[in-house]
């Protein structure tokens, strides 16, 4: 396996001779400058992989080359912006980058509650709490129905968080939960968010999928053609959230993945944190199943708890069986190494972290501290080389 490690740009407060440091070859990156929908030039690839090569480091997976929000509604001018996807993949196999990640959760990426939940240990996590989010979405958004999206417990006790709640700590929850794009600078104030869930309207789960599909069948043959593996991350968390559909969370998702246009770059990006997060999902055998389609890994850990909440753990901790997950991939490189595959192997980063020691006080970016993070990669290192000793 490639160990990687995601880096945000030269605005990213860690340096790449730090990330040098931990051992990691790969740079997980992105264009994070380019607004959504336009080209990414080849001269400003070549020049951000130069960066990273001078450095000592390669340039492993794009992280990410976003999906506009008109192509997961279905509307604006599609057809421009497929092809400036088409040619921004077109552009990253020219300089030789062979995995895309990207993710299809309509308006906000990954989202939690608290980005510095402390843990027993003192070191601060994020977490998803479900009497918070209900908080917010129903009486602070005051979504129309969001009721019904909550269960009568866990809603009653968002009505007497909010109750008990100062403005500033309201304020706090919004930039908590705009906090879950961290490759854009879009964030929205309620009458804002408002809106932009205001366009999802009427836009189910099936609509959703179906604008997926079209959106595989325009650019999946563009990145056949330059050499990439493009690699679909889950939705985090894996349900439903303010009303907006989830279409990547559990094995039938998946399975309906590779289905819509079956080819080799169409992939998937194995995420055991959002994946973790669903209570029915088996990730040792979801693993198994679907590690042929398997381009990239994020290798993380959560605890949820009966009410839907649920935190991120140390790598080992929590209730994904790592060493399990591991062992599938692993098994997975071999099949593809036996086979003279070139994509034998797999990248995979420390996906998010606690916040340790000299990491309190950087201003990193959510969940991306540079001492929590390198724990986690060592923890994940030996496992990997426990299991590669036991299977010699």
């Amino acid at each position: 396996m490639e160990e990687t490690w995601r880096w945000f740009g030269p605005l990213d407060d860690i340096r790449l001779d730090e990330i040098r440091q931990t051992g990691a070859a790969g740079i997980v990156t992105a264009l994070h400058e380019i607004p959504y929908g336009e080209v990414w030039p080849l001269e400003a690839i070549l020049a951000r992989q130069a960066m990273i090569a001078a450095a000592g480091l390669r340039w492993s997976v794009v992280e990410s080359l976003p999906v506009h929000e008109d192509v997961k509604r279905g509307t604006g001018d599609l057809a421009r912006i497929f092809a400036n996807y088409r040619e921004s993949l077109r552009n990253l196999g020219r300089a030789g980058i062979r995995t895309v990640c990207y993710n299809f959760m309509p308006v906000l990426d990954w989202t939690r509650t608290d980005l510095a939940h402390r843990m027993p240990t003192g070191a601060l996590a994020l977490r998803f709490d479900a009497v918070r989010q209900a908080a917010f979405d129903v009486l602070m958004l005051q979504r129309p129905g969001a009721e019904a999206d909550h269960r009568p417990d866990v809603l009653a006790e968002g009505r007497r968080w909010f109750a008990a709640s100062t403005e500033a700590e309201r304020a706090a929850l919004l930039t908590t939960i705009m906090a879950g794009l961290p490759g854009a600078y879009d964030r929205y104030d309620i009458p804002g968010l408002r809106r932009m869930l205001d366009s999802y309207a009427g836009i189910d789960a099936a609509a959703l999928k179906a604008n997926l599909a079209r959106f595989l069948a325009e650019v999946i043959p563009a990145a056949e053609e330059a050499g990439i593996a493009m690699c679909m991350h889950p939705d985090d968390p894996p349900r439903p959230i303010l009303g907006l559909p989830r279409i990547i969370s559990n094995r039938q998702d998946l399975a309906d993945l590779v289905a819509m246009v079956p080819s080799c770059a169409n992939g998937i990006t194995f995420c055991t944190g959002s994946l973790g997060a669903g209570v029915a999902n088996d990730l040792p055998a979801m693993a198994r199943e679907f590690a042929p389609h398997v381009a990239f890994l994020h290798l993380r850990n959560v605890t949820k708890e009966p009410d839907g909440s649920f935190h991120e753990a140390d790598h080992l901790g929590g209730d994904v069986d790592m060493p399990a997950v591991l062992a599938a991939f692993l098994d997975e490189e071999a099949r593809r190494r036996a086979e003279g595959r070139p994509d034998a192997v797999i990248p995979f980063r420390p996906d998010h972290g606690h916040v340790l020691l000299a990491d309190a006080g950087r201003s990193t970016h959510p969940g991306y501290p540079l001492i929590g993070r390198l724990r986690g990669l060592a923890e994940l290192r030996g496992v990997i080389a426990g299991l590669r000793y036991r299977a010699a």
